[in-house]
């Protein structure tokens, strides 16, 4: 703890963490991407920049996915995220999923040069530059050609060269219409709402998804956070942005969330008041069998 609500976490005990969450089998570790705190800001943690964090997490794990949840597209120049995002599809060897985001801080944006009216347009434009230096074949869009060289300009590229393509997931709207998700994106990953809400916005997504690209699957997954009770049989309460319940709860919350329509579940312990590498354990022992087919 550094001052009042200022709280910077054990980023060893992050990784050590991380480490152990792939050894029990959970599919995902996700990254958020906080540019600037505040004391406005609601999240008083002091997180790490993601394309480090991330880095050290790809020399720490060998089979979990790593997403970044999500970069502030708006914020950072596309091409510095293209560069960063071949770095980890290296370091990561096809496990790294880019996960972009608009943020929505008008301060942070202000602290950054940028107009939070322009966020809809700026996110667009930085995504497609994205898209094409991270696709196959990759392709880097320049903002401006040297003067006089418009036809001429130097050719430049990404290297490490891809593998494969580096999968883009829509972390929020970006201000884009689902149709334009369902067409970019591999899927579309949302925060927490009442379940009702959200099988509304599963079939919303689903209606997109065959308007846009018939046929093909996008994923739709939900953040949500998790305070798992100790006691197993505590049935679920709400939460700011998810529920307080034991594990059986929990599993009964999971399997309706999946038949209503969503494929990833993120488990935020924030809220937790266990240790985290209890309940992880308690969760890939109790919960994830059923989920991840034994």
């Amino acid at each position: 703890m550094l001052g009042a609500g200022r709280i910077v976490a054990d980023f060893q005990e992050q990784l050590s963490l991380a480490a152990h969450a792939d050894a029990l089998g959970f599919r995902a570790l996700w990254v958020r991407d906080v540019p600037l705190n505040s004391a406005a800001y609601p999240d008083p943690v002091g997180h790490l920049d993601p394309w480090v964090f991330l880095g050290a997490l790809a020399s720490r794990t060998a089979r979990i996915a790593l997403v970044s949840g999500a970069i502030v597209l708006t914020l950072r120049h596309p091409l510095h995220v293209a560069k960063a995002a071949v770095s980890m599809a290296a370091l990561a060897r096809g496990r790294f999923i880019l996960g972009l985001g608009s943020g929505d801080r008008p301060a942070e944006y202000a602290a950054f040069g940028q107009d939070t009216a322009a966020r809809r347009d700026l996110y667009l434009r930085h995504w497609q530059t994205v898209a094409a230096a991270v696709g196959m074949p990759s392709r880097v869009v320049p903002d401006l050609a040297p003067e006089g060289e418009a036809d001429g300009a130097e050719a430049f590229f990404l290297l490490p060269e891809l593998a494969r393509p580096v999968p883009l997931l829509a972390v929020g709207s970006g201000g884009q219409s689902v149709d334009w998700i369902a067409r970019h994106a591999i899927g579309w990953m949302t925060y927490h709402r009442e379940p009702a809400v959200q099988r509304e916005r599963y079939r919303m997504w689903r209606a997109a998804v065959e308007r846009a690209v018939p046929g093909q699957f996008r994923a739709f997954g939900v953040a949500m956070q998790l305070d798992l009770a100790a006691d197993a049989g505590e049935p679920p309460t709400a939460i700011s942005l998810g529920y307080r319940t034991g594990r059986r709860g929990l599993a009964a919350v999971l399997g309706d969330m999946r038949a209503s329509g969503t494929h990833h579940v993120t488990l935020n312990l924030g809220s937790s008041q266990r240790a985290p590498r209890e309940v992880m354990e308690e969760i890939a022992a109790e919960v994830l069998p059923a989920f991840h087919g034994g």
